[in-house]
């Protein structure tokens, strides 16, 4: 394929990769959501419903045992500090009280303890959203436990189908996998999609 048309292909998949957005962004009713996840997945979403990041948990990711404490008592640990510890990580990682926080899109502690106290000021607990990806220690238990928690609005991304789950979502792509993938990489396919965008979040947003 000539450079000519490689360029023109390009351009028409980010032109409608444009629309794509624009038409979820149109459907959304329930402006500026809190969606609590245990990973990038509820940062990704916001931005691309061009929301403004109403929770402190954009860019970074829990253990699947230590998001389970932090939704079941959301509003104690969002009163608590979150402080440096030392890690041989490349990336700065903090703890929450006895959660520990990997913040793995930040270049420094103090960059993300200033995001996570800007953001969690923002959290509106009348229109919070649970979002888990079975990722990191995540087990049958935890996610039973999750199911159970008393949020009339969550959701948990697997790698295989749990129909005993009742909040459970099953995303196609990762069956051989251990657990669920990144769901926010882009899956292959001809148009510009994620593999989160077989989901339709904008309806379990508009709950």
């Amino acid at each position: 394929m000539s450079v000519f048309f490689t360029k023109a292909f390009n351009k028409i998949k980010n032109i409608e990769h444009t629309i794509y957005l624009n038409n979820k962004r149109k459907r959304l009713i329930h402006q500026n959501p809190t969606i609590i996840s245990n990973n990038c997945v509820g940062g990704v979403i916001s931005h691309d419903l061009g929301q403004q990041f109403r929770s402190p948990t954009v860019n970074l990711f829990f253990k699947a045992s230590d998001y389970l404490k932090f939704v079941s008592n959301l509003h104690y640990y969002l009163e608590l500090e979150v402080v440096e510890i030392e890690s041989e990580l490349p990336y700065p990682v903090g703890m929450l009280g006895d959660i520990k926080v990997f913040f793995m899109h930040y270049r420094s502690f103090s960059e993300a303890k200033g995001k996570w106290d800007e953001r969690k000021k923002r959290i509106d607990y009348n229109n919070i959203y649970l979002m888990m990806t079975e990722i990191e220690d995540c087990n049958e238990d935890i996610m039973k436990q999750f199911d159970e928690l008393p949020y009339k609005n969550k959701v948990l991304f697997t790698h295989l189908n749990y129909p005993k789950l009742g909040c459970s979502q099953y995303i196609k792509g990762f069956e051989n996998e251990s657990e669920m993938g990144i769901i926010t990489d882009p899956k292959p396919s001809f148009w510009q999609r994620r593999y989160i965008d077989d989901y339709d979040y904008v309806s379990f947003l508009n709950q």
